[in-house]
């Protein structure tokens, strides 16, 4: 995985537990549905550079 990928999808990822739990403890379901979205855009990011490592070796 490229380094700037793996950043971008641990940060993303982080983002969205944060925000997540923001929403949560402030009882908004749009801002933890938010959250959620975020970590599935860096947990997508990161499946898709994990493939790509996969067909480089």
């Amino acid at each position: 995985m490229s380094g700037t990928e793996k950043t971008k999808a641990t940060a993303e990822q982080a983002k969205g537990k944060a925000k997540e739990a923001m929403g949560r403890m402030a009882g908004n379901e749009r801002m933890s549905a938010e959250g959620r979205a975020e970590q599935a855009k860096g947990n997508a990011r990161q499946a898709k550079e994990d493939i790509k490592d996969t067909f480089r070796h």
